[in-house]
């Protein structure tokens, strides 16, 4: 890659996750995955969770390598109230390599799980016309192409909440042409895989900024594809951005289902109520000796 420039970017995340039950819940079993990756990007400088009622927490790395809380409340509830609290540090990315759609072949055997379908990320209709995405050249830079497509994803859908739901198919998003980020996030994961590019769904943050930044006040997703000579780069297409320091990554796998931020499951309760809050701020450059990068 081309050498990064610029300075460490602070940024605290606050992650409000509640449900209310019109009858009382109990026998919860709930999972979530909140905490921050450490890599060359960014350095996690301190992690908070805070549960109500309060519960006992074990922790394991999936499949994945994300890191899993879980917790078990066996007690009538009314409400669950999941709080988490970040502080991570962000470093400049460097510039992906120009690389040769030709180098694709030799990547099949390595991530093949990066490039089958899934059930979320289903490869058997021609999403390229569907979604009238570029044409990738036998002989094309890959990273001029997944820019190219990432700004015209964002262009060809409208970012709208509350008109498609978790369980939404990626034919109902293309159709609609409405959707959030992790329906766009879908499609070019789609569009990657069927072009032979090995990618991966994340689930991340991205900066707080109202009017800016689409999907800055929830959980946020995008791509990452591995390009080779610069290994896992991350696309936007919700905003139409190359990723930078303004994210912050918190796992990946195939789609959706490898890394939901929270799931559970629970007896009683009746139909639930559901409410986030995400906030990411930006605050002072620590102090040079606490954050450190894990490159």
């Amino acid at each position: 890659m081309i050498a990064a420039v610029g300075a460490p970017v602070h940024l605290a995340v606050a992650h409000l996750t509640e449900y209310r039950y019109p009858e009382p819940a109990w026998d919860s079993f709930n999972e979530v995955r909140l905490l921050p990756t450490n890599d060359h990007c960014q350095s996690l400088l301190s992690f908070a969770l805070e549960l109500s009622p309060d519960a006992a927490v074990r922790s394991h790395d999936d499949y994945y390598g994300n890191r899993v809380h879980q917790f078990h409340i066996p007690e009538a509830h009314r409400r669950l109230t999941i709080q988490a609290r970040s502080s991570v540090v962000t470093y400049p990315r460097p510039a992906p390599i120009p690389v040769s759609a030709e180098s694709l072949a030799e990547l099949r055997p390595r991530f093949f799980e990066f490039l089958a379908p899934t059930r979320r990320v289903p490869l058997d209709q021609d999403w390229a016309a569907a979604m009238r995405a570029p044409v990738l050249r036998p002989d094309g830079d890959l990273v001029h192409y997944l820019s190219g497509l990432t700004r015209h994803l964002h262009g060809f859908f409208t970012y709208r909440q509350e008109v498609t739901k978790i369980d939404t198919p990626i034919a109902d998003f293309v159709r609609a042409g409405v959707g959030v980020c992790q329906d766009y996030t879908h499609a070019m994961l789609a569009l990657c895989r069927m072009l032979g590019i090995p990618s991966r769904y994340v689930s991340g943050y991205l900066e707080t900024a109202p009017g800016r930044n689409l999907g800055s006040d929830a959980s946020h997703a995008w791509v990452e594809a591995y390009l080779p000579g610069s290994g896992w780069v991350g696309f936007d297409p919700t905003n139409g951005a190359v990723v930078g320091q303004t994210y912050v990554k918190v796992g990946h796998g195939r789609d959706y289902d490898d890394v939901p931020p929270v799931k559970g499951l629970r007896r009683g309760g009746g139909t639930e109520s559901l409410r986030v809050a995400v906030s990411v701020l930006r605050e002072a450059e620590p102090d040079a000796s606490t954050a450190t990068s894990t490159a």
